[in-house]
């Protein structure tokens, strides 16, 4: 509804209601008749002012209502106006207005009228209470419903915020380990490169074609990320969103292994597990970034390069360690960082953990464990 009418629509119902029907019924008697149309005029002019003075007014048509009722007895028009004020009011947060001056006035208007000899009908004394008592819990129920809405979005909006967060996170998580596994490698090839240039040009070259192939898998895996990014989930719940590369698993883990070993890393590769059906996907896939992410920290920090992986079970849960077997290996390795954050969080996100420290014979080791899904006994049938 436009500001404007929720402005002015109290103001014209309130008026048609009460000062016609005033000035009709008045007219029989012309005693207190021009007093009793400006109070009955009063209250929907009040009105004009409740959207900025909610409590004040309530208050001012309280108090002509009650004025009106003691100089008119005889005229039963409802006070359409002193029910929108209360409404309003509760409405706006004035409740402490709304129930102090409707409560006071009422009461001082009965006191009034019994003092002065004023004669109220039991009935009417009723049907006015219920009546005000009935606006009051309507302005209740209206606010009521008001903050349950307000509430509802707001809690849809943190959910959304929420939602988009974590997706910011897992974006930046992907991009990581894709850039700086290919980048590292990029970038140890390019010194190779560089360094065997004249001495020994067929190794150079090898090195250039090194940094193809690593440019052209990083290029593949950001299309991949930027195609989950940009795939709307069909209408029909089908797959046809979905990207076409195939997310990295354990059958890609021995291909891994050989693109560290063509950097000059000695790895030793050892699987316990099968390649078909070994782990959830979203298993798969946190296992091989975390072991990439964790070799591309040995192949930029650790020297000698050299490194053992193990994937396995290990009671209840799957098992990879990174182990950097060199005595030398360097500290900073496992200085936490973006690397290792997104390695942790990959863990946790499926209820797992990441364990980094340093072994009793010097060397570093990366430990992630993720709980194997739980099997649940189907219902007999």
């Amino acid at each position: 509804m436009p500001p404007g009418v929720r402005l002015w629509l109290p103001v014209v119902v309130s008026f048609l209601v009460q000062v016609p029907p005033v000035a009709v019924l008045g007219w029989h008697r012309a005693t207190g008749s021009p007093l009793a149309l400006l109070l009955a005029l009063a209250g929907p002019l009040a009105l004009i002012a409740a959207r900025r003075f909610p409590g004040p007014v309530v208050a001012f048509t309280a108090a002509v209502a009650g004025a009106l009722v003691l100089l008119r007895p005889d005229i039963g028009v409802p006070n359409v106006a002193l029910a929108f004020a209360i409404v309003l009011g509760i409405v706006r947060g004035a409740r402490l207005w709304v129930y102090a001056s409707v409560g006071v006035a009422w009461i001082a208007t009965l006191t009034v009228a019994a003092v002065a000899g004023v004669s109220l009908h039991p009935f009417r004394v009723a049907a006015t209470t219920l009546f005000l008592a009935a606006m009051m819990a309507l302005g209740e129920g209206i606010r009521g419903r008001r903050e349950r809405i307000s509430e509802f979005r707001r809690r849809a909006d943190e959910q959304r915020t929420t939602a988009e967060q974590r997706e910011r996170v897992r974006i930046a998580r992907e991009l990581h380990d894709v850039l700086a596994h290919s980048l590292s490698m990029i970038n140890v090839q390019a010194g190779v490169g560089l360094h065997l240039l004249e001495s020994q040009p067929e190794k150079a070259a090898e090195a250039l074609g090194n940094i193809k192939d690593a440019s052209k898998n990083a290029l593949d895996e950001v299309r991949h990320v930027l195609g989950i990014l940009r795939a709307e989930p069909p209408a029909s719940g089908a797959a046809e969103g979905a990207p076409l590369t195939p997310e990295p698993d354990f059958a890609a883990l021995p291909a891994l292994a050989d693109s560290f070993r063509a950097q000059g890393m000695d790895l030793t590769f050892v699987s316990a597990l099968e390649v078909e059906g070994a782990a959830p996907a979203s298993v798969q896939l946190a296992l091989y970034r975390i072991c990439q992410e964790a070799l591309t920290n040995v192949l930029r920090h650790a020297h000698p390069r050299a490194a053992s992986v193990y994937l396995g079970f290990d009671r209840d849960s799957y098992l990879l360690t990174v182990t950097n077997d060199g005595e030398d290996a360097v500290p900073r390795a496992v200085v936490p960082g973006g690397g290792l954050l997104g390695m942790r969080e990959r863990a946790e996100l499926l209820g797992g953990s990441l364990r980094v420290g340093r072994l009793a014979d010097g060397s570093f080791q990366i430990e992630a464990r993720i709980p194997l899904p739980v099997v649940r006994p189907s219902a007999p049938s």
